[in-house]
This record gives C-alpha cells, structure tokens and sequence, in this order.
C-alpha cells in the first residue's frame, strides 16, 4: 500500500486517539474515582487520577488554558511538520504519534475538564514507602515516544549531514 505521508501520519494519529480514548474508557467504567488495581505488587498498578494540569500535574488547574496550548501545539506543528522528517518512515511515524498524543488529552481536556491517567508504576522503599513515577496514558506514552524518535532522527541526520560533509573535504 502506498499512502502519502500525511495519510500515513493521520493514519496513526486516529489509532492512537482511538486506543487512547478506548482504555480511559475501560479505567472509567471498571474503577471508582479513588479505587485502584494491583497489577504487580510493589511495580505497576492502575488507578483512576484526574489530572487538570500538564505533565507531573505542572499547572494545575489551569485546564482551559493547557487546552489552548495543545491547540496550537498541533496547528503548529500540521504547518511545520514538512520540517519534521516526513519523507522517512520513521517522521511519519514519530509526527503521528505526537498528534495522536496531543489530540487524545485534548479531547479529555474539553470533554471531562481533566485528563485520566491510569498507569502507575512504583516501587516499595526498605522503610515501606512507596516511591512512585506519576501517573499517565497512552496519549502521554505516544508523546514521549514521538518526541524521542524526533530526537533520535534528528542525531541521526546530523551525523548522515557531518559524514557526507567530512567525505567532500
């Protein structure tokens, strides 16, 4: 199949809003607002966490506002995405996985005010207490990965763009 870049990378966007928006739906219907689930003791459990600020619960309460931001984030990024890679694979995939992001907390954002994160991983101190990495989704975990690959892709071409400016010397 040969999809053009922009299919390709809207392709991926809708599947991740799709699985995104699908498992906070499964965390909302099958716990409470404070229950959680054990998954592995003393690793990973999933609770139920409204979050209306951004990552690490930064600017809390100020939904409307994060809302706004991601707005712009993706018409920014729609427009400039040509700079991102989207020749490659790799560019598709990463800008897809960004937009998908972005779009699946907006809609928690203007549907139910917060976000819903629900994977929580943790460990347990000698002394019992819980050390814990905050809670997030799939929307976050497909923003963090786009963003790295993005990263990963850029190092590369600087490196492709030294070689090939070494070897004409």
């Amino acid at each position: 199949m040969n999809e053009s870049p922009n299919r390709r990378i809207l392709s991926i966007a809708l599947a991740v809003v799709l699985l995104d928006q699908a498992t906070k739906l499964l965390v909302l219907r099958w716990l409470g607002p404070t229950q959680e689930r054990v998954v592995i003791e003393g690793f990973f459990r999933l609770v139920r966490w409204g979050n209306t600020g951004a990552a690490w619960s930064l600017f809390r309460g100020q939904n409307y506002r994060l809302a706004v931001v991601s707005i712009i984030a993706l018409v920014g990024l729609f427009l400039l995405r040509r700079h991102f890679y989207i020749q490659r694979l790799s560019g598709q995939i990463s800008l897809g996985l960004i937009f998908g992001g972005i779009a699946g907390n907006l809609i928690d954002r203007m549907g139910n005010g917060e976000v819903i994160d629900f994977l929580r991983f943790y460990l347990i101190r000698r002394s019992g207490e819980e050390l814990g990495f905050p809670a997030f989704n799939m929307a976050d975990s497909a923003i963090c990965i786009g963003v790295g690959l993005l990263i990963l892709l850029s190092w590369k071409q600087e490196h492709e763009n030294a070689d090939s400016g070494a070897a004409t010397l």
